[in-house]
């Protein structure tokens, strides 16, 4: 298998590169008429400056920075948050945040991005999210193509927050960046003050229900769960475990949490789920201790903030009797933290 994707990744460069090589021939013999007004811009092009990304690369990011391409989901939120969006020419197809990100063109997606599209939007930058889906090969690919590539890579909440002062930095915008950082710093010391007292929530985080996948401890999710009082039960440093029924059973969460945009799905999933063996077993199930919060807490962006602030409420709702109504993160407190006896929300 390692051999037909090596071949299959030469074959598409082989593409690209053939295809850019023809662009720059047919560029020099009929050298194109620069649009009235673009010759200053043009002549006030500088030096490229010389940043390291998230994962160790020196990236040379042309200057003034116009065209950029988001390969993650995570990058495309933040750099709306940074109020940068004007920069964006393309992004994923699993792009959907904000919603005006779904009308960018796409370059597919974030695992299987397409070069030639990404070439013919003719980015100044590329910028990747090395914990969210997208891989090294095709970093390694874009360098070929000579198509800058900054990456991400947040494996904790606090990496989140420095993920997105260095990226505000590198897009011209810093002071945003330090702002909406500074911003999301307050909210959680004021989570952490709330919390201080609190007896962590032993939990577990279900990524897949059949199999059944959940998180390792050194995962921005897991670290997002200690920030909103719960402790995830299982222990291994692999990302995304897949556990046995028997490791399951023996753990015996307090909670389960799940995270989606659409939960009345889960809902339904889990009351067609609740009698097959090994799920009927977790007391969690049998006493519906069942938590659903945003999908925002699978993207280490700007809205993790707010996933952390709805498990909060949900599992710890008595921190919150003087801010039921009107908090970020829109939860009601109590949801299935106090009524366990009723379906779950």
């Amino acid at each position: 298998m390692r051999f037909v994707e090596r071949t299959i990744w030469t074959a598409l460069l082989a593409m690209v590169l053939s295809l850019c090589a023809g662009s720059s021939a047919r560029a020099q013999t009929n050298p194109p008429t620069p649009p009235p007004g673009n010759t200053d811009r043009d002549a006030a092009k500088a030096e490229p400056r010389i940043v390291t990304d998230q994962v160790g690369r020196r990236v040379e990011v042309p200057q003034p920075l116009r065209r950029v391409v988001s390969l993650a989901p995570s990058v495309t939120e933040t750099i709306y948050a940074l109020g940068a969006q004007d920069l964006l020419v393309g992004d994923t197809d699993a792009c959907n945040y904000p919603p005006a990100a779904q009308k960018l063109p796409k370059i597919g997606g974030p695992f299987t991005p397409n070069l030639e599209v990404i070439v013919s939007l003719k980015p100044d930058l590329v910028v990747a999210a090395a914990n969210s889906g997208n891989r090294k090969e095709t970093v390694d690919a874009l360098d070929l193509l000579h198509v800058p590539t900054y990456s991400t890579n947040a494996k904790t909440v606090e990496d989140v927050l420095t993920s997105i002062i260095e990226l505000a930095d590198v897009l011209g915008v810093g002071d945003n960046g330090r702002a909406l950082a500074d911003s999301m710093r307050t909210r959680l010391a004021d989570l952490h003050n709330k919390l201080e007292n609190v007896t962590p929530t032993r939990a577990m985080f279900v990524v897949w229900q059949e199999p059944l996948i959940s998180i390792g401890q050194d995962t921005y999710i897991a670290d997002a769960m200690r920030r909103a009082g719960a402790e995830s039960v299982v222990m291994t440093k692999q990302d995304w475990p897949r556990l046995s029924w028997e490791e399951a059973l023996r753990l015996q969460p307090e909670y389960l949490v799940f995270a989606s945009a659409h939960p009345d799905e889960v809902t339904a999933t889990l009351n067609g789920m609740r009698n097959l063996p090994g799920w009927r077993d977790l007391k969690a199930v049998t006493e519906n201790k069942i938590v659903i919060i945003s999908d925002a807490v699978n993207l280490p962006a700007p809205r993790i903030v707010d996933a952390i602030e709805e498990l909060a409420k949900r599992l710890h709702p008595e921190v919150f009797t003087d801010a039921t109504h009107g908090a970020s993160g829109g939860a009601p407190a109590a949801g299935a933290a106090k009524q366990s006896t009723e379906p779950a929300q």
